[in-house]
């Protein structure tokens, strides 16, 4: 089916950040004023940096890479501009600059969410990390090898794992 083809969208409900919409049957969600995310891969000294938070919509706290919002501020800015602030924000981290991995979608049957994945180089610690006010991230600082039994481990303390980390586990999955 072609775009052309769907019956109009429909704006169920709007706030600041996110529209629930309806064209036919299908719902789904969508970020407002067209804002992405910037995913990012960083690696320092043979170890990713991932981040843990508490995560309202699951109701858990959650592993992750470091990421944000494109412009949340109302600003415009390119991806890389807001990787290099959300990592320094969340890890303490900062890179002298970011490479683009591409342009992927989340979950696209339920959302139009979409994230820039980005690579971290020239890393220099310069801060503790823990996000901004009421943030209270976790950093981990965890040796490649290590990855899959970290996982394991924090999926069994009852954490939410995103689906982004499969990136470090692909090669194990198969």
């Amino acid at each position: 089916m072609s775009k052309d083809e769907l019956p109009p969208e429909e704006t169920m409900w709007e706030g600041r950040f996110i529209a629930v919409k309806r064209r036919g049957k299908w719902e789904y969600v969508t970020r407002t004023r067209g804002i992405g995310a910037a995913v990012i891969l960083a690696v320092h000294d043979n170890a990713v940096i991932l981040v843990e938070q508490y995560r309202v919509p699951l109701g858990a706290m959650c592993l992750e890479l470091p990421a944000g919002l494109i412009g949340d501020d109302g600003e415009s800015e390119a991806a890389e501009t807001a990787a290099i602030r959300e990592l320094e924000e969340e890890t303490g981290w900062r890179a002298g600059r970011m490479v683009d991995l591409g342009h992927y979608y989340s979950s696209p049957g339920m959302t139009s969410e979409s994230f820039t994945l980005l690579r971290a180089e020239e890393l220099e610690r310069v801060g503790p990390g823990g996000g901004i006010e009421g943030e209270d991230i976790i950093v981990h600082q965890v040796k490649l090898a290590e990855v899959p039994e970290f996982i394991a481990s924090k999926r069994a303390e009852g954490r939410a794992i995103d689906v982004r980390l499969l990136l470090l586990l692909g090669v194990g999955m198969i």
